[in-house]
């Protein structure tokens, strides 16, 4: 139990061997999740993305997949996590299309409405506040940028509040915790999204 809870406890702020098999892991293992709150974005074609939390980096590879224009800045808290995204992403950033850079999001310093999209994947559930959290989103986001949330657990599911409970720092939060959140942040128009089978979320939010 001690070796497993110091393993998942890494999905916080990955570190060292144990974090860098977990980034690894995020990669491969939250693909279809990240792929289905993707094809939500239907009807925007941003050219700056900024991707928050970029854990091992397999998600900005995606979004230049999905828009091929664009140009991507990654964040994580992880030096582990960063280091491994710019490895995955190495041939973007020498071509000038993705930057990868160690960051807090309750305190970013990205220039002020540069953004047309913002993504999270699987990493509000270690923001510290939500409100102040999503502001900080709104604050580097142009006017109508959209920011888009994709999470494994709908803040009610049996796994989720396993692995709240071991996971210090963890909460898995509801939609409705996350819709309100946003609209207090100051996001105007917020609309979510539930697989029909799994507990997964899609939140959709608009500056």
């Amino acid at each position: 139990m001690g070796l497993f809870k110091n393993y998942v406890s890494q999905t916080r702020k990955p570190e060292g061997f144990l974090g860098k098999m977990m980034v690894n892991g995020m990669n491969g293992g939250h693909a279809k999740l990240a792929d289905w709150g993707m094809s939500h974005l239907k009807t925007i074609a941003p050219q700056e993305i900024v991707e928050l939390g970029c854990g091992g980096g397999r998600n900005a590879s995606a979004l230049m997949e999905k828009y091929p224009s664009s140009k991507v800045t990654a964040i994580d808290y992880s030096d582990v996590s960063v280091r491994i995204a710019a490895d995955v992403n190495a041939e973007a950033i020498r071509e000038g299309r993705c930057t990868v850079q160690q960051g807090d999001v309750s305190a970013l310093t990205l220039p002020e409405g540069k953004y047309d999209l913002a993504t999270a994947f699987e990493t509000i559930y270690f923001w510290p506040g939500l409100e102040k959290c999503f502001g900080q989103v709104a604050k580097v986001l142009k006017p109508g940028g959209v920011f888009l949330i994709v999470n494994e657990s709908d803040g009610t599911d049996k796994t989720g509040l396993k692995f709240e409970n071991i996971i210090e720092g963890m909460k898995c939060h509801t939609v409705e915790e996350i819709e309100s959140a946003l609209k207090q942040a100051g996001f105007s128009k917020v609309k979510s999204d539930h697989h029909k089978s799994k507990p997964w979320i899609t939140v959709l939010a608009k500056k």
